[in-house]
C-alpha cells in the first residue's frame, strides 16, 4: 500500500488533489481497490473524480503493481467522512461537523455543530440549542469521533 501512496500522490498533486484513503478490498471478485481522493479545497465532482481515475490507472498499469484481475475505484470520500488527524480537522474548520465525546461534557456526550476552531490539544464547536447559540470547548483527548456532517 505505501509503493501505491507514493504513485498515486504525485499524480494527484498535480491536478489540484490529494489522497484521502487507499483501501483493497479482497471480499469481491475480482477484488477493489478503492481509492478515495478530493480536490484541496475539500470538494469534489465527478470530472475531477474522472480524470485522477484515469490517471491513476496509467500510473497503476506502468507499474505492473498486481499480476491478477482487479477494479479500480476511484471516489470522493463523501459528505460525512471521519476527521482523523490535525490536518483534516484544520482544514474542516467553517464546516458543519458531528462529534461524539468518550466522556460527556456539559452535559453533551454528542455535538452538531460548526468546527470553530483547531488548537494543539483542544476544538472549539458552535451549536445550538432550543434557539440559543452555544460554544462547547473539547479536548482532543475526549474526542471517540468526529466527521463532517450534512446539515438537514
Amino acid at each position: 500500500m505505501e509503493n501505491l501512496k507514493k504513485w498515486i500522490e504525485p499524480v494527484l498533486l498535480e491536478n489540484d488533489c490529494k489522497l484521502y484513503e487507499i483501501s483493497w478490498q479482497t471480499n469481491q471478485n475480482p477484488p477493489v481497490l478503492q481509492i478515495s481522493v478530493e480536490r484541496n479545497d475539500g470538494t469534489m465532482d465527478l470530472d475531477t473524480c474522472a480524470l485522477c481515475s484515469e490517471l491513476i490507472s496509467e500510473v497503476l498499469d506502468q507499474k505492473d503493481w498486481y499480476s491478477k484481475e482487479y477494479m479500480l475505484e476511484v471516489c470522493s470520500p463523501g459528505a460525512e467522512r471521519e476527521l482523523r488527524n490535525d490536518e483534516e480537522l484544520i482544514s474542516a474548520i467553517g464546516k458543519y461537523v458531528y462529534c461524539k465525546l468518550k466522556d460527556p461534557k456539559q452535559g453533551v456526550d454528542q455535538v452538531f455543530g460548526y468546527l470553530e476552531e483547531v488548537k494543539e490539544d483542544t476544538i472549539s464547536i458552535a451549536y445550538q440549542v432550543k434557539g440559543r447559540n452555544k460554544n462547547i470547548t473539547i479536548d482532543k483527548t475526549n474526542i471517540n469521533l468526529i466527521m463532517t456532517a450534512v446539515k438537514v
